[in-house]
Protein backbone atom coordinates (compact mmCIF):
# COMPACT_ATOMS: atom_id res chain seq x y z
CA UNK A 1 0.00 0.00 0.00
CA UNK A 2 1.43 3.37 -0.93
CA UNK A 3 1.99 6.01 1.73
CA UNK A 4 -0.68 8.23 0.21
CA UNK A 5 -3.36 5.52 0.32
CA UNK A 6 -2.67 4.53 3.93
CA UNK A 7 -4.77 6.43 6.44
CA UNK A 8 -3.37 7.39 9.83
CA UNK A 9 -5.41 5.70 12.55
CA UNK A 10 -7.77 7.91 14.49
CA UNK A 11 -7.66 7.95 18.29
CA UNK A 12 -10.86 5.87 18.29
CA UNK A 13 -9.21 3.22 16.10
CA UNK A 14 -6.13 3.19 18.36
CA UNK A 15 -8.36 2.68 21.43
CA UNK A 16 -10.20 -0.20 19.71
CA UNK A 17 -6.88 -1.78 18.64
CA UNK A 18 -5.61 -1.64 22.22
CA UNK A 19 -8.84 -3.31 23.41
CA UNK A 20 -8.56 -5.99 20.67
CA UNK A 21 -11.96 -5.09 19.22
CA UNK A 22 -12.11 -5.78 15.47
CA UNK A 23 -13.40 -3.12 13.07
CA UNK A 24 -12.95 -2.01 9.49
CA UNK A 25 -11.70 1.53 8.71
CA UNK A 26 -13.70 3.51 6.18
CA UNK A 27 -13.04 6.88 4.57
CA UNK A 28 -16.62 8.07 4.12
CA UNK A 29 -18.48 11.17 5.18
CA UNK A 30 -22.15 10.40 5.77
CA UNK A 31 -22.86 14.12 6.21
CA UNK A 32 -22.03 14.70 2.54
CA UNK A 33 -24.32 11.89 1.36
CA UNK A 34 -21.61 10.61 -0.99
CA UNK A 35 -21.58 6.91 -0.14
CA UNK A 36 -20.08 3.93 -1.98
CA UNK A 37 -22.73 1.74 -3.63
CA UNK A 38 -22.04 -1.18 -1.26
CA UNK A 39 -23.01 0.83 1.84
CA UNK A 40 -26.65 1.19 2.82
CA UNK A 41 -27.47 4.49 4.48
CA UNK A 42 -29.58 2.70 7.11
CA UNK A 43 -26.47 0.92 8.50
CA UNK A 44 -24.75 4.23 9.26
CA UNK A 45 -25.36 5.38 12.83
CA UNK A 46 -25.19 8.86 14.32
CA UNK A 47 -24.13 9.68 17.86
CA UNK A 48 -26.34 12.40 19.33
CA UNK A 49 -25.53 14.32 22.51
CA UNK A 50 -28.46 15.57 24.55
CA UNK A 51 -28.88 17.11 27.96
CA UNK A 52 -31.39 15.85 30.48
CA UNK A 53 -33.04 18.25 32.93
CA UNK A 54 -32.02 15.98 35.84
CA UNK A 55 -29.04 13.93 34.67
CA UNK A 56 -27.11 16.26 32.39
CA UNK A 57 -25.62 14.80 29.17
CA UNK A 58 -26.99 11.58 27.66
CA UNK A 59 -26.00 9.93 24.39
CA UNK A 60 -28.35 8.40 21.81
CA UNK A 61 -27.03 6.32 18.91
CA UNK A 62 -29.31 5.43 16.01
CA UNK A 63 -29.37 5.10 12.20
CA UNK A 64 -28.96 8.38 10.31
CA UNK A 65 -32.19 7.53 8.49
CA UNK A 66 -34.16 7.69 11.77
CA UNK A 67 -35.29 10.47 14.11
CA UNK A 68 -34.55 10.29 17.83
CA UNK A 69 -37.51 10.28 20.20
CA UNK A 70 -36.56 12.73 22.93
CA UNK A 71 -39.56 11.51 24.97
CA UNK A 72 -38.39 7.89 24.90
CA UNK A 73 -34.81 8.85 25.78
CA UNK A 74 -36.02 11.11 28.61
CA UNK A 75 -38.09 8.29 30.09
CA UNK A 76 -35.17 5.83 29.84
CA UNK A 77 -32.84 8.24 31.62
CA UNK A 78 -35.34 9.33 34.32
CA UNK A 79 -35.53 12.89 33.00
CA UNK A 80 -38.68 14.91 32.43
CA UNK A 81 -37.17 16.04 29.13
CA UNK A 82 -33.98 15.89 27.12
CA UNK A 83 -32.88 18.39 24.49
CA UNK A 84 -30.13 18.39 21.91
CA UNK A 85 -26.92 20.05 23.03
CA UNK A 86 -26.35 23.11 20.80
CA UNK A 87 -23.58 22.66 18.20
CA UNK A 88 -21.60 25.53 19.74
CA UNK A 89 -21.44 23.57 23.03
CA UNK A 90 -20.83 20.13 21.52
CA UNK A 91 -17.02 20.10 21.55
CA UNK A 92 -16.95 21.45 25.11
CA UNK A 93 -19.37 18.70 26.23
CA UNK A 94 -18.24 15.61 24.27
CA UNK A 95 -14.81 16.58 22.96
CA UNK A 96 -15.99 16.28 19.34
CA UNK A 97 -17.48 18.51 16.65
CA UNK A 98 -20.78 17.82 14.86
CA UNK A 99 -20.29 14.80 12.59
CA UNK A 100 -17.35 13.37 14.55
CA UNK A 101 -19.11 12.41 17.81
CA UNK A 102 -18.59 8.75 18.62
CA UNK A 103 -19.31 6.57 21.65
CA UNK A 104 -15.73 5.27 22.02
CA UNK A 105 -14.12 8.68 22.33
CA UNK A 106 -16.89 10.06 24.52
CA UNK A 107 -16.70 7.06 26.90
CA UNK A 108 -12.94 7.55 27.38
CA UNK A 109 -13.52 10.89 29.11
CA UNK A 110 -17.13 10.84 30.30
CA UNK A 111 -19.49 8.38 31.94
CA UNK A 112 -22.59 9.75 30.21
CA UNK A 113 -25.47 7.25 29.91
CA UNK A 114 -25.46 5.78 26.36
CA UNK A 115 -28.26 4.11 24.48
CA UNK A 116 -28.13 2.39 21.10
CA UNK A 117 -31.40 2.01 19.27
CA UNK A 118 -32.41 -1.65 19.37
CA UNK A 119 -32.16 -1.73 15.56
CA UNK A 120 -28.37 -1.99 16.07
CA UNK A 121 -28.90 -5.52 17.45
CA UNK A 122 -30.66 -6.52 14.23
CA UNK A 123 -27.97 -4.95 12.03
CA UNK A 124 -25.14 -6.61 14.01
CA UNK A 125 -22.54 -4.68 12.03
CA UNK A 126 -22.91 -0.89 12.01
CA UNK A 127 -20.97 2.05 10.61
CA UNK A 128 -20.19 4.84 13.05
CA UNK A 129 -17.89 7.86 13.15
CA UNK A 130 -14.24 7.16 13.93
CA UNK A 131 -13.88 10.51 15.69
CA UNK A 132 -12.86 12.63 12.70
CA UNK A 133 -14.91 14.11 9.87
CA UNK A 134 -14.75 11.86 6.83
CA UNK A 135 -13.63 8.82 8.86
CA UNK A 136 -15.84 5.95 9.98
CA UNK A 137 -15.58 2.39 11.21
CA UNK A 138 -17.65 -0.70 10.52
CA UNK A 139 -17.97 -2.58 13.81
CA UNK A 140 -20.04 -5.24 15.57
CA UNK A 141 -22.79 -3.37 17.42
CA UNK A 142 -22.82 -5.68 20.45
CA UNK A 143 -19.04 -5.52 20.90
CA UNK A 144 -19.15 -1.73 20.64
CA UNK A 145 -22.05 -1.39 23.08
CA UNK A 146 -20.32 -3.68 25.59
CA UNK A 147 -17.08 -1.70 25.29
CA UNK A 148 -18.76 1.68 25.89
CA UNK A 149 -21.17 0.28 28.52
CA UNK A 150 -24.23 1.25 26.48
CA UNK A 151 -27.71 -0.26 26.61
CA UNK A 152 -30.04 -1.15 23.75
CA UNK A 153 -33.53 0.36 23.73
CA UNK A 154 -36.22 1.70 21.42
CA UNK A 155 -35.16 5.37 21.10
CA UNK A 156 -36.42 6.27 17.63
CA UNK A 157 -39.64 8.06 16.72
Amino acid sequence: MSKKAKLKKTLVEQILDKANIPYQSLAINALKDDLPSDIQKSTIYKTLALSGDKTGPVIGILPITEQLSEKKLAKLTHNKKVTMIPQKDLKKTTGYVHGANNPVGIRQKHKFPMFFDQRALEDESIIISAGELGRSININSRALADFVQASFADIKE
